[in-house]
Formats: structure tokens, sequence, C-alpha cells
């Protein structure tokens, strides 16, 4: 996609008679009400576009909003990733139109004693609200975040369990939400309300994946931050969407159609050309969340050396975390814990790494804590 690659979001109007009708050309961008830039923030984008319908003198808003996804496909998860995952924040689906990460955050107060019941407090953004069964129970002492969201895309309601900690007022949980376009237009609907521009009652979002838009006009438009600034945050926090977002970019810009598969298929192509065997990377997904994910560190050294002779290598390096002293990236999921990077030493030498642990038993903070060990020989 380039270093410099960004998304493009447009706000467009047809206007009728007695109303004004909204069409949201989505692009794919992952950060749209992100609140990890100032440009993209929620707030930033109902006031942009609030400000576009007034100078378009617009006063009804028809409760209809077209939203035109057809760069991606109908699907929005990768195929192979568990249920236990996909209601909560990392597990969130790539769309065509993304809100606040497809994210909501869940507070809960919990009981003094182990087994009791818990409550819920609030949805942020509120907006997020849906009915939510809670069979999370408060846990042990310092037993921390045991707890989990489940819910399906597109569906309207969810369930929790699991535990956490006692005494809590504001435990925050995270989850995904099912449908954020819902939730967007929802908190449009306020601002524009509180703003002197009404939408009738019903807020039916049309999910139009052809026909011809030629008369509408656009009013309002919002750039992403370039690739490597989402990239720094892709890395640093580890936001899966970022990732599946890409995958689906790199399938719609070179084929047309933004799915999983073909993003896949072109990346597993990329590095074939480039010297790295294609059954060395059994990949399916963005971000590595699917347990059915296979790569081996040859692969993942192969490509870190491919990068250290890019133009954008600087950007990258910077991008990868620091964990014990060391710039990598960690991994983990049910029985394995994984470390890339770069080793600085103290000789000025240096040492491009992959190290995979499989099939732990035991604690994992004990594995992480030998492997972290074994890396620091070569520091």
């Amino acid at each position: 996609l380039g270093a410099g690659f960004s998304y493009k979001t447009n706000f467009k109007i047809r206007k009728n008679a007695d109303s004004t009708h909204l069409l949201i050309e989505a692009s794919g961008d992952p950060t749209l009400g992100s609140g990890r830039w100032p440009g993209t923030r929620m707030h930033t984008v109902y006031k942009g576009l609030l400000d576009a319908l007034k100078s378009e003198h617009v006063q009804v808003l028809g409760s209809d909003i077209t939203l035109l996804e057809n760069i991606f496909s109908y699907q929005p998860l990768p195929a192979g990733w568990v249920w236990e995952d996909i209601g909560n924040y990392y597990g969130a689906a790539a769309r065509a139109f993304n809100w606040n990460e497809n994210k909501y955050e869940l507070s809960l107060s919990s009981g003094n004693n182990e087994g009791d019941a818990t409550s819920i407090v609030s949805f942020d953004p509120p907006f997020a609200e849906m009915p939510l069964s809670n069979f999370i129970s408060t846990g042990k002492k310092a037993s921390g975040d045991n707890a989990y969201i489940f819910s399906a895309p597109n569906s309207n309601n969810a369930f929790a369990t699991g535990t956490i900690p006692p005494s809590q007022k504001n435990f925050v949980i995270s989850g995904s939400m099912p449908d954020p376009a819902l939730v967007f237009v929802k908190g449009l609907k306020s601002t524009l309300n509180a703003n002197a521009i009404r939408i009738p009652d019903g807020n039916n979002i049309g999910f139009s994946l052809s026909g011809d838009h030629a008369t509408v006009k656009t009013v309002y438009s919002i750039q992403s931050p370039s690739l490597d600034s989402m990239n720094y945050w892709f890395l640093k926090k580890s936001i899966n969407l970022y990732g599946e977002a890409f995958v689906k970019s790199i399938a719609f810009e070179k084929k047309g159609l933004g799915s999983t598969e073909t993003g896949m298929k072109l990346i597993v192509d990329f590095w074939s050309k480039n010297g790295i065997e294609p059954t060395a990377m059994n990949i399916i997904d963005g971000s590595g969340l699917s347990p059915a994910n296979r790569i081996t560190t040859h692969a993942l050294v192969r490509i870190l050396q491919f990068a250290k002779n890019r133009p954008w290598y600087d950007q990258f390096f910077n991008a990868l975390p620091e964990i014990n002293g060391i710039k990598m990236k960690d991994g983990y999921i049910s029985g394995v814990r994984s470390y890339t990077g770069i080793i600085k030493t103290k000789n000025g030498g240096e040492y491009i790494f992959s190290f995979i642990a499989n099939n732990i038993s035991g604690n994992p903070g004990i594995a992480r804590e030998k492997m972290w060990k074994i890396l620091d020989l070569l520091k």
C-alpha cells in the first residue's frame, strides 16, 4: 500500500423537496472515530459533518441513511476466529465502515465477596448500549480481568461471563461493536438534534453494494492518518482491527474487492516472489488471532531482513514496541509465546531474530521470563 497510503471517507447528500438524504461512502478506514489522533476523534467527525450540513442549509435529514460498503466483501470476519474472541475488543470485525475502532467499554461494579453478582454501570460510547445478559461474578482478590463478552457481527444482543476482582466501582472491560454503523448513526442523530437539524425517528441504515450515486454531492470528507502512522499503533498496541483492515485494503487496491482470502493470497504470493516458501506462511488473517495460523521463524527473519533494506525501515523500526530493552513484537495465544525483532549488541552489532515457543505447559509468565533470559544473552 505504501507508507503514505491513507483512507478517505466521503459523506454525500441527495436533496429532495422535503428533506435531505445522507449517503456514506465507506473506505475501510479503521481509524474513523478513533481517539488516537485529534483529526479522527468521534467529536471531530460529528462536528465536521454538522458544519457541512449547516453550510448546505439542511434542516431535516431523512431517517434512511445509505451506507455504501461495496469495496469490501460481505463477510466481516476472517475464517477461523473463535467464538470466545469475537465479542471482545481484540476480535472486532474489519468492515468498510468502522467506528471508534469498533470497540466499546463496559463498566462494571462488583461485590465484596467471591461469587457475588456484578452489575453494569455504563457503556462508552453510550450509543453502543444494547441488551446484554450479565453473568460475570466477583472473583478472588487481585484476580484481574477474567471476563469475556460473547456477541456476533450484526447481532442485537450479547452476554458476558467470567469474573472481575472484588470491591470494584467502575471496572472496565472492552467489547466489539456488533454494528458500528448503527452506533455512529445514533450518535449523529443526537448531535444533529441538539443543533437544530432534525432526523425523524427510524434511523434505518440501508447497505448498498451497487447503484448509481452520480446525483449526490460530497459535502464532507475525512482523511485517515498515513499508513506509517497507523502501523505505529498497530504494532505498539496490537490493534487487530488495523491488520484485518490492511489485508482487505490490499485486496481492494489490487483486485477491486476487499476480502480477507484475496488479501492473504496476495501477501503470500508477494513473499514467495521474495524468497519465502509459501508453505512457510500458512496464514489466514492479518493479525494472527486465529489459532490456525502457522509461520516459521525463518520466514519472520527473512521478512525483517527484507524490511531492513527498504526506504520505510526507520518508520517501521520506530513502530516496533520496546520489550525488555529490545525492539521486538510479541505474540501470544493459548499455549504459544513468540518474539520477533532486532537486538542491538553492546559492541555495536545487530541481530535479527525470531523466537517461538509452542505448546507451552504451565504458567505463561514464567515461559516469558525464560525466553527473555535467552534473548538477554544476545545483547
